[in-house]
């Protein structure tokens, strides 16, 4: 992909006001956490000058002048949101007339019959639209209707220096992170009941909030990226159990598990194929089918050779094609006319 700077062609990134991305500037100069800029989005300043806009959650009277087409002046320029929230808060408390958004939850909230119109609306107005998950193209083209923003999927990275490969380890443990609304830990818990059966040997640590854990699984709490870097250090193979849904819940603890050197075992949701090359950097298993993630995760433990080959298959896969300098390059195409 060639690339010509776009000097000429200043970029606005809003971003909600309460994260603050000068605070995350800070952790990562203090090295608590990857990338400059959250989702590594400082990369696009290889290619334009960006600028940070912090979006405060509007009132109901600014949503209301917005809506009426009374609230403030669409500012010139380019603006893009890395979600499709925050495209809400831009458009209603600072408009401008060229934006670019991510969309991430839409797609799932139209299956679970929650889509709120105003939303829609709003990224109907956009020059254009990405997603993470190829899943997601259809559904969302179909959603926003015929002549709606042009709908691309872009694919995810990680900060591939951050979570760097480590050697694989020579003890059995099974690492499962994250706690989002589509994981599923009860497929998760079934399956570690099955691998402590076969080898109890075998350590288990989860992070969730969930409880139900089996005898012999080690529930952890919150951890900071360094401390979730570490322990994907320690793993054998890092699993990830979710529920149906299309914007590949599970899709970041899968690349830094890959980008470290370890091979995972998920579910083979829409889209995870993305990110997974069944047999060399992981295995797939249907939803909800605790008895192929046990299967699957026996079988690594059994032959640590190939977990340990298909860990560095995972890394590669991640250096020439999930880092978040590759993503950005992706994203430069649609924010700028000039990048090609």
């Amino acid at each position: 992909m060639s690339t010509r700077h776009g000097a000429d062609h200043p970029l606005t990134w809003g971003f909600p006001a309460e994260q603050s991305v000068s605070s995350w500037e800070q952790r990562h100069d203090r090295g608590e956490v990857p990338s400059v800029w959250p989702y590594g989005l400082d990369g696009l300043r290889e290619f334009a000058p960006v600028s940070v806009a912090d979006l405060p959650v509007p009132g109901r009277l600014a949503r209301l002048r917005a809506r009426a087409g009374v609230g403030p002046r669409r500012k010139a320029g380019t603006a893009f949101t890395w979600d499709e929230n925050a495209a809400f808060r831009l458009q209603v408390t600072k408009p401008h007339e060229r934006f670019i958004s991510g969309v991430i939850w839409l797609t799932d909230m139209v299956e679970r019959g929650t889509v709120p119109a105003r939303l829609i609306e709003v990224l109907r107005e956009a020059e254009a639209l990405w997603v993470l998950s190829e899943a997601q193209v259809d559904p969302l083209r179909a959603l926003l209707g015929v002549g709606g923003p042009r709908v691309v999927a872009v694919p995810f990275g990680v900060d591939a220096e951050f979570f760097s490969v480590r050697p694989y380890p020579s003890r059995p443990r099974i690492v499962s992170i994250g706690n989002d609304r589509d994981r599923d830990p009860q497929t998760l818990f079934r399956a570690f009941s099955r691998v402590l059966d076969a080898r109890p040997d075998t350590e288990i640590i989860v992070q969730t909030s969930a409880e139900g854990a089996p005898d012999g699984v080690q529930v952890a709490q919150r951890m900071s990226h360094g401390e979730l870097h570490e322990l994907y250090a320690t793993a054998s193979v890092v699993a990830t159990a979710t529920r149906p849904n299309l914007h590949v819940s599970g899709m970041t603890v899968t690349l830094e598990a890959l980008a470290t050197g370890r091979p995972v075992v998920n579910t083979g949701t829409p889209g995870m194929s993305q990110y997974v090359d069944e047999g060399r950097t992981g295995h797939l298993v249907p939803v909800g089918d605790a008895a192929a993630m046990a299967d699957r995760l026996i079988a690594l433990l059994d032959d640590p050779a190939r977990a340990a080959t298909m860990g560095e298959q995972g890394r590669l896969a991640v250096e020439t094609g999930f880092t978040t300098q590759v993503m950005c390059a992706h994203l430069a195409t649609l924010l700028l006319p000039d990048v090609e």
